[in-house]
């Protein structure tokens, strides 16, 4: 197997009302329900085409604020460590978050959503309508369903 690299640059950015990760809701219970806007960039507008005719969107984005990765995370939703794979951590290898939000309008270039989870000027990768084959009851919450549980209470997230 060959290592490659590769570039990608944003199709927008983030706008929210939050400066620091120490705003965002984390950890066990957390609710996203803050209102914040996607700004697509001119060229990438045609993209946004029949958008509207979806309620949630896949956010992909940069954590271009997370620092150093790690390959073992010690999520605020729980005191045991945990591979950085199986967390929601901003120090990964490679520093892309994803969010799903709710669509609520569209302005031009600017989609108007709930659930917005990410800082201010975050960029933006890609957008995809949330589309699923599972069935809920089929999900698995995997060491999340057994830290709530056993009643872990949220801690600060390491900085």
């Amino acid at each position: 197997m060959t290592k490659s690299r590769f570039t990608m640059r944003p199709v927008g950015f983030v706008r929210s009302p939050y400066r620091t990760t120490d705003e965002i809701p984390h950890g066990i219970g957390a609710r996203h329900t803050t209102e914040g806007s996607l700004e697509i960039l001119p060229e990438f507008e045609p993209g946004l085409a029949d958008i509207e005719g979806f309620s949630h969107l896949f956010v992909l984005w940069v954590f271009d604020r997370a620092g150093k990765s790690s390959l073992v995370s010690h999520p605020p939703s729980d005191d045991r460590p945990h591979g950085v794979f199986a967390t929601r951590s901003p120090h990964r290898p490679n520093p892309i978050g994803l969010t799903v939000v709710r669509l609520l309008r569209r302005d031009g270039n600017r989609l108007e959503v709930r659930g917005v989870d990410m800082l201010d000027g975050s960029p933006i990768l890609d957008l995809k309508p949330v589309l699923s084959s599972v069935p809920e009851a089929e999900l698995r919450r995997g060491w999340l369903a057994e830290a709530e549980a056993r009643g872990v209470p949220r801690r600060n997230p390491p900085r």
